[in-house]
């Protein structure tokens, strides 16, 4: 079964309380993310905190995924490059980029990762549609795309095309962390220090690439709606520190 034809309708059970909904301001430290979200996935797993979905920007920084091997890193001198235990390869976060880290039960769901990321995947594309943008899934690769049909074709004829979202998640227990990124304003330039997720033949685009100009704000409200569509309802929450 194609991912486009798996049911993406990832809502709780009946009764679940709503999804905690937080906003980080500023810039967060990406190693502080990551203890932070191990952190709550636990509480979460063991019923002492209803889930979470985290909204970050971070400092310029590369990380490597399980599957990341030593020629996807091009520049390690440019950025600090941490390794994770998220699935994937090479990406790159930094100021202009959304990365929205979730941490969902699947227990409490469903207990299909496959459908898991493609429900993500589809909370990117229904966010995208409405700023008139089309992202697309593909089969063979993770992440959502943008075809560019201004640019010259690939060299097997194909259609050039972006990335403009990537995904990358882990599942501990059945609670999900880690989560997806959406290329708002980044300065593109940076990705040019990694193989982006191990794909050399197509670029990365942003919303500001593609003549979006949008503040992060806005993109926030209409994340929240198509991920409310897609996985049930939100509630605010505000940041406390990981180790009450």
């Amino acid at each position: 079964m194609n991912r486009d034809d798996i049911d993406l309708v990832f809502r709780a059970e009946a009764g679940a309380p709503p999804v905690r909904w937080r906003i980080a301001s500023g810039l967060t430290d990406y190693a502080e993310a990551v203890a932070f979200m191990e952190h709550e996935a636990a509480a979460i797993a063991d019923g002492e905190a209803d889930e979470l979905v985290w909204l970050v920007e971070h400092p310029p920084v590369y990380t490597a995924g399980t599957s990341a091997t030593d020629d996807g890193l091009i520049d390690a001198a440019r950025f600090p490059v941490h390794r994770t235990g998220r699935g994937g390869e090479y990406t790159y976060h930094g100021p202009g980029q959304r990365v929205a880290y979730v941490m969902l039960d699947l227990k409490r769901r469903r207990q299909d990762v496959r459908a898991f990321v493609s429900a993500l995947e589809a909370l990117i594309i229904q966010t995208l549609g409405a700023m008139n943008v089309t992202g697309e899934r593909r089969e063979d690769r993770v992440g959502v795309w943008v075809r560019r049909p201004e640019r010259p074709a690939l060299a097997d004829g194909s259609m050039a095309e972006d990335k403009i979202a990537a995904l990358g998640v882990r599942l501990r227990r059945w609670v999900s962390f880690h989560g997806l990124a959406l290329n708002v304003a980044p300065d593109l330039e940076h990705f040019s220090g990694i193989v982006p997720c191990g794909i050399s033949q197509y670029g990365v685009t942003s919303l500001e690439d593609l003549g979006i100009l949008v503040g992060m704000p806005e993109v926030d409200v209409i994340l929240r709606r198509s991920f409310e569509e897609i996985f049930g309802p939100t509630a605010d929450d505000a940041m406390r520190p990981a180790a009450e």
